[in-house]
Formats: C-alpha cells, structure tokens, sequence
C-alpha cells in the first residue's frame, strides 16, 4: 500500500532530455517465450550490436534477476507475477532514464505482460515473441532443466506441467527454430530503425 505522505519528484533532467542525450529513444524490448527459447542469447546479442551503433542499453536476464532483485520469490504462480510485476517497475525506470531495456524473461502468463504493457505503456513496450517448439527447446535443454523437470524433479515447468500462453499479437516474432542469431538481431534492428527508435 502507497503511503499518503510520498509525493513524486518531477526532475529537471527528463527522458525527453536524455533520449536526445543518446541520439536514440528508450524504449522497453520484452523477449517472451519457452525456456531454451533463446531469449537472453538474442537480448544480449542484439545488446552487442546496439552498443556498437553508441546506443545505450541494459538486459534484464530472467536468472540473473532472480539472484538478487527477486531472489526471495519461488515459482508459484503468485511469485511468478510478481516476479513480472517487480521487472516491470525497474523497466519503466530504466525506460526513464534513456535505456534501451531488453528483458528476458519466459513471462509464460499473458495478463502479467499485459500488465507490464500497461504499466510501461503501449507506446513503449515491444513485445518479442521467441518462436520456437517445446522439441527444439528440449533439444537445447543446456541447463538440464526439461529433464528434470520430465523426471518430476521440478514442479510447475513452463511447457511441461505449467502453460506457456501465446501472445496474440507481438510487436515482432522471431522464429528461432528456423532463423539463424545473426538473421533475428538483423530483424530486430531493421525494426527499431523503420520505427525511428534508432538511426
């Protein structure tokens, strides 16, 4: 519950401000999909590229923010929005300070996106769906995770005995089954660039 007595600062340095700082506009990239999906490998890719071109970004990796931020939080599907919740309000401070923010997170529940959209705003969240079968997630299991999770080890496995639901209409989707990592960035980019959030 917000207290009566916090009022909110309005700062002289605005986004506005700082987008023209960078020379590009912040803006909040939400990678969505399975696990094994290749969220983090193409956030932290595209990262790579877009710091080359002198923009200023930062990635929000679902494993990393759970050792710190959310390390308190499990994976029931209360914590699970939260957990989303909590990404959502860093995002939308990382958005006003000028960053390009890439979140990778499996975000398998539809409203909780939804609600991240809202809370960010439609005008800057773009939603990623990485497309990619349960199979080809399976067969790069590098973590083991979908093993265990298929020998009962893990409960509540996103594809496995939790539901991953589809967003219906994505910003952008990337076919990670069949497009290379070099093939999604280029799309990626070629997609900031047609919507004038970089030059």
């Amino acid at each position: 519950m917000k207290s009566s007595n916090v009022i909110y600062h309005q700062a002289s340095v605005t986004r506005k401000r700082r987008n023209k700082l960078n020379n590009h506009r912040s803006i909040v990239l939400w990678f969505t999909g399975l696990s094994g999906s290749g969220k983090s490998t193409l956030a932290h890719a595209l990262e790579e590229k877009l710091f080359q071109k002198g923009c200023r970004t930062f990635v929000l990796d679902g494993d990393n923010v759970r050792h710190g931020l959310n390390s308190n939080l499990d994976f029931s599907e209360a914590s699970r929005t939260e957990n989303i919740r909590r990404i959502s309000e860093v995002s939308k401070l990382m958005l006003e300070s000028g960053l390009i923010v890439m979140t990778a997170f499996i975000s398998p529940i539809k409203k909780d996106r939804n609600e991240a959209k809202k809370l960010i705003s439609s005008d800057d969240f773009i939603e990623i769906y990485c497309k990619a079968s349960l199979e080809a997630c399976e067969s790069r299991d590098v973590k083991g995770l979908y093993k265990r999770a298929r020998a009962g080890e893990i409960k509540n496995y996103t594809g496995i005995d939790s539901p991953y639901e589809v967003p219906e209409n994505p910003g952008l989707i990337i076919d990670t089954d069949n497009q290379s990592l070099e093939d999604s960035v280029s799309a990626i980019l070629n997609f900031l660039e047609l919507n004038e959030i970089i030059k």
